[in-house]
This record gives structure tokens, sequence and C-alpha cells, in this order.
């Protein structure tokens, strides 16, 4: 019985551990783990993407210290207790890395709902136009002649984002736990949280290509190494104390860029392919 167990665990261990490897490669061979530093210094030495941010900084950095405070003064001590527990006189630090995360996560999930959603819209759709992909956010908002790539931004005639999200606080009280194991369980839970937050990345873009929520899923599902590859680094720049506004900027600048090289993939594949049924339809006659 034994023997048996323990051959059982094997084999689930190894294929695990297959399906792991196969999400790595994935994601080393897509380079999706780039884009959000690529989103960085596009938006760095692309100004007019600043100024959805600029529009609502001073309300996010007003919200952020309301969190944090509240978040020491009342949690840090019985949490400190807890981790006390499992990492010894470095609790002091965990904790205040836990309650950083924390923080961070509930101004994120407040912020993005109600206070970022229009200026993070703008950002994606802005950056698209900017990389000549207007004809894709004309589908989903008015757009004017001219001015820069956030100028010609007119009325949203659809917005994607969702607002509070029930499902997304479930997930991070569940997997909150896995902090309170050393090393181990933070880099599970960064991970989790990455995968998560790597399926919402292309909202937009599925919304504004029309795609129904079945061809969505299986997307996200033929390509779950690449998106938990750029979850898991936007997550921990968003992780960042007080400069995770602008990283979920940038994330999202990164993201469009992402979504603009995919759809120059699908014409130029259209493109080369166009000909070649042509040719075949010349046969037939």
């Amino acid at each position: 019985m034994a023997s048996q167990l323990a051959g059982k665990a094997q084999e689930v261990a190894k294929e695990d551990y297959d399906k792991a490897r196969l999400l790595l490669n994935d994601a080393a061979r897509s380079g999706s783990y780039l884009y959000p530093v690529k989103g960085i210094f596009y938006f760095l030495t692309h100004p007019e993407l600043w100024k959805p941010l600029r529009s609502r900084l001073l309300p996010y950095l007003t919200l952020y210290s309301s969190v944090l405070g509240s978040m020491f003064f009342f949690t840090y001590l019985p949490q400190v207790a807890i981790m006390a527990f499992v990492n010894g006189p470095l609790a002091v630090f965990t904790t205040a890395l836990l309650i950083l995360n924390e923080s961070s996560t509930i101004t994120g999930i407040i912020s993005k709902n109600y206070l970022l959603q229009d200026a993070i819209l703008d950002t994606f759709d802005g950056t698209l136009v900017a990389r000549n992909s207007s004809n894709i956010v004309a589908e989903g908002r008015e757009l004017n002649a001219r001015g820069d790539s956030i100028q010609r931004l007119g009325k949203a005639l659809k917005t994607p984002f969702k607002r509070f999200s029930v499902n997304e606080l479930v997930r991070y009280v569940m997997y909150l736990p896995l902090n309170f194991v050393p090393v181990v369980g933070t880099v599970a839970f960064i991970l989790l949280r990455g995968r998560s937050r790597g399926d919402s990345v292309h909202d937009r873009y599925f919304q504004l290509k029309g795609w129904p929520t079945s061809r969505k899923s299986k997307w996200l599902k033929d390509h779950k190494g690449p998106y938990t590859a750029f979850g898991t680094v936007a997550t921990l720049l968003e992780m960042i104390p007080v400069a995770s506004v602008v990283f979920s900027f940038t994330n999202t600048v990164g993201a469009a860029l992402w979504a603009a090289d995919i759809e120059a993939k699908e014409n130029e594949m259209a493109g080369s392919t166009a000909p070649e049924l042509r040719e075949a339809a010349k046969k037939a006659e």
C-alpha cells in the first residue's frame, strides 16, 4: 500500500513538473514577460500617455495613504503575532511586506474599479493609437481626426472593465495564507496572483476584436504560460509601495504593446495566406 501511494505521488509530481515546464517554455518563447518592461520605456518616451495618470495621481495617493495607514494601525500587531510563529524574528519585516502587499491590493481593487478605470482605458486605447492600431480602437470608441494619441480619443462606446469583483477578492483571501510559509509560500502566492492578473490584461483587446467568451477562454487556455508570465512581472511591479500606481499604467501600456504585436502578426499571416487562397480559387475554376 505504501509503495503504491509513493508511486502515485511520483506520478502526480512528474505530471505537475511536466506541465510547469511546458508553461515556462511557452512563456520564454513568447517573451511576454518583457512587455511590462517595454511598457515602462514606451511610457517614459511618450509624454502624451502621461495625461491620464496625471489626472488621477493626487486622488490615488490620498486613497493609498489612507489604506496603508489604516492597515498598519489596525492589523500590524495581530499579523506580526501570527507571523512570529512561522518566521521568528523575521516576522517584523515579513509582516511589513505583507501589509504593503495587502494595502496595494486593496487600493488596486478600489482604484481600478472606481478611480482609475477611465484613465486606464484611455491609456490602453491611446497606446494602440500610438502604435498605428487605430482601426482596432475605432471598434470601441469614437476617434478624432487630429491631435496626439490621447487627444484623438473620443467617446467610449464600449467599456470592458468590470466593477468590483467579488471573485478577485475571494481568491486573494484564499491565497493570502500562503505567505505564512517562508519563501516557497510567498513565491506561490505571487505566481497565483500573476496568473489571475494575466487573465485580465487583454480584456479590452478581446472586446475590441468582438471575441465571444468561448473564444477568449480558449485563447487564454492555449496561451496560459505567456499570460501568467506577464501577470507575474506586472504583479511584482505593482507591489512596490507608492510607485504601484505608475506601474499600473506602464503595465497597461505593456499590455497594449503586446496586443498591437499580436494584431500585427495576425495581419501578416492573413496577408501571406490571402494570395495562396486566391491562387487556389483560380485553380478550382
